[in-house]
């Protein structure tokens, strides 16, 4: 393992950095770089490349000058809240650039020395650099020029008595959450591909309460929606309570997990290594004595912690009942709320979010169910924390269904169907602890659960769907099992499609799971087919092995409409258009392909025991871009 570095100041670590940068023995020029566009078609969707990705893999130099005048400092002076925005301001600045930034570090005491012996274990991410910079990545990064009057020196100040020697300065706002660990900022010249240290702050900022309760959401635990499963987080280990439903109470389980959890490999993983960050404590409880459809109060914490926010909360409607509407769709992640670098950061999740909060508070919808790729942490733990802040005032309110994805679940050597990195090592850990659904056991993330009239069959396409596999066999066992007289409808989901017309289809929709798993829809008569991984909207015909079985007619306001009063096979639709960056269509679709939309977005479906209503939302516009229905 590379250079251990003991703790020097309270920030430690970063000390030892700028001694590095100041000591000509330690001081590194830069060599060349691998073309990291040539990185980003490797890696593609598996890694994320980008400039601010490899930063901890940039040499460490020396700066060649540092103005003596130099200083970082933070608008907040008390101890830092749940959530909020601090200022950073760089002042003393005498040669202001556009290659001048500013980091988050958390926690403050991480090891930010150089990493010398250790470099091949950041050669998966595809970065081939000889020195990281950082062992521990950073949060977040801002460019000065964030600061539009930064590089024209707008904010001057003279540092004699003549004016003679003149400093600029820049001030940058960042978003943060509760992380549980101190914040530190740091300042860097030379951009992200070769950058020096200037400066830091020096005086960590803590969170005035570590351990307080948050980012709770709920999810079903049957189809009886008398039940929900609560789960969030805190810094503290012992055990807390729900209160709810005027006078009842839950004490919760408390878990977590460790970095020996991630997986690894020869080349030790993000999550193993640079990427991690402590999870705290995973608090679940499970609220009982609930009636269908039904709204309740709860909050949730403990005296010694303190107490969350009163919320809201609607039960599902029982399996069997009459009616349903969810809203569902995949590839979501998250965006960060001030203009900052991340390692991944899909575009539109805000957007989507943001309409759907709008949705969720009408009042109309009874759940949510989100196929894989959740959160795109890949490997860098703290970015599930902003994640889950972002979706609570959705999670918090009704159940929030999953399944999992390539990005929760995918490593080399772990098990998965597929040996891509990208999970960035994180082989499903994170996603079973934050989000628990109704498996039958640890890494076999296939689950069925009722709501309303529909039947949903939620499978992994990350995990051994072949014939005769553990998967393969529950899927047919439980569609087999589906009482239609009690839900006549019956949708199944997954991550990976099984139809796409976007270029090159066979990278993201594999063959040989249309093959093994198509024939069981078709048998068992699945009404409605969702599937993320692309990202997009489409919608097929009644297809089976390629054909269109049957076409959809128009009603009389133009909207599609398929008769399943004569069965012949389900409808297909592929729903990743929740957040990551969009993609593009093929010029020649195949005639199976009814609709192709490249818009942010998500997907509400109205169901009741003879019609299922089906909608693509423009989450800029709130317009329904393309619905249809289907008859029983």
């Amino acid at each position: 393992m590379g250079r251990t570095v003991p703790p020097v100041s309270s920030f430690r670590l970063m000390v030892l950095v700028l001694a590095l940068a100041s000591t000509p023995s330690l001081c590194y020029h830069p060599t060349s770089l691998p073309d990291q566009s040539e990185l980003m078609r490797e890696f593609g969707n598996h890694t994320a490349i980008s400039s601010f990705r490899t930063i901890n893999r940039q040499e460490l130099i020396k700066c060649p000058f540092k103005s003596p005048y130099l200083a970082l400092n933070v608008s907040m002076s008390s101890k830092a809240p749940d959530e909020g925005f601090i200022e950073v301001t760089i002042s003393g600045v005498m040669y202001p650039s556009d290659s001048d930034w500013i980091a988050m570090i958390s926690p403050s005491t991480a090891d930010v020395g150089t990493c010398i012996t250790n470099y091949l274990m950041y050669a998966q991410t595809g970065d081939l650099a000889s020195l990281p910079l950082l062992c521990h990545y950073p949060v977040k990064a801002q460019y000065l020029t964030n600061d539009p009057d930064y590089l024209s020196c707008k904010k001057l100040k003279c540092q004699d008595k003549f004016c003679i020697i003149k400093t600029c300065s820049a001030t940058v706002k960042f978003h943060f959450v509760n992380i549980r660990t101190e914040m530190e900022f740091v300042a860097f010249a030379g951009g992200f591909k070769v950058p020096c240290i200037l400066t830091m702050t020096g005086n960590p900022v803590p969170f005035a309460n570590p351990s307080s309760p948050l980012r709770g959401h709920l999810s079903g635990l049957d189809s009886t929606g008398t039940s929900m499963k609560l789960r969030w987080i805190s810094g503290d280990k012992e055990p807390q309570e729900v209160h709810y439903a005027n006078g009842q109470k839950a004490t919760s389980t408390v878990t977590t997990y460790t970095q020996n959890d991630m997986c690894s490999s020869i080349l030790p993983s993000p999550a193993k290594d640079f990427g991690w960050h402590d999870p705290g404590y995973i608090h679940t409880a499970v609220m009982t004595g609930f009636q269908p459809s039904t709204s309740y109060d709860y909050t949730y914490g403990s005296n010694k912690v303190g107490w969350s926010k009163q919320t809201q909360l609607k039960t599902p409607p029982a399996g069997g009942s009459p009616k349903l509407t969810f809203i569902a769709f995949g590839d979501m992640g998250k965006t960060p709320l001030d203009p900052s670098a991340e390692h991944y950061i899909q575009p539109g999740a805000v957007g989507v979010i943001d309409a759907m909060i709008s949705e969720v508070q009408k009042g109309g919808i009874d759940g949510i169910f989100h196929i894989g790729d959740i959160s795109y942490a890949t490997g860098f733990l703290v970015e599930w924390d902003f994640f889950l802040q972002l979706i609570t005032p959705l999670a918090s309110r009704i159940t929030y269904m999953t399944s999992i994805g390539n990005h929760e679940r995918d490593y080399i050597n772990s098990g998965a169907m597929y040996i891509t990195p990208d999970s960035g090592g994180e082989c499903g850990v994170p996603y079973e602890s934050y989000f628990p659904m109704p498996t039958p056991g640890k890494d076999k993330p296939w689950y069925s659960i009722e709501m309303g009239p529909v039947h949903f069959t939620v499978i992994s396409t990350e995990h051994d769907w072949q014939v005769g596999s553990d998967q393969y066999i529950w899927i047919q066992s439980d569609l087999a099992s589906v009482k239609r007289a009690n839900t006549p409808w019956l949708i199944f989901t997954g991550h990976r499609p099984m139809y796409t017309s976007i270029p090159a289809p066979s990278l993201n929709a594999d063959s040989r799971f249309t093959k093994a798993i198509e024939p069981l829809l078709l048998e068992h008569q699945v009404d409605l087919v969702l599937f993320g991984h692309v990202h997009n909207y489409e919608r097929t015909c009644a297809i089976y092995n390629g054909k269109c079985k049957a076409m959809p007619v128009k009603d009389a306001h133009g909207t599609d409409t398929y008769d399943n009063s004569k069965y012949s096979a389900p409808v297909q639709a592929v729903i990743g258009m929740a957040g990551f960056s969009l993609d593009e269509f093929v010029s020649d679709p195949s005639s199976w392909s009814l609709s192709r939309i490249v818009a942010f977005g998500y997907t509400k479906c109205e169901v009741t025991k003879t019609k299922l209503n089906f909608q693509f939302i423009d989450s800029n516009t709130k317009q329904v871009m393309d619905q249809f229905n289907i008859f029983k």
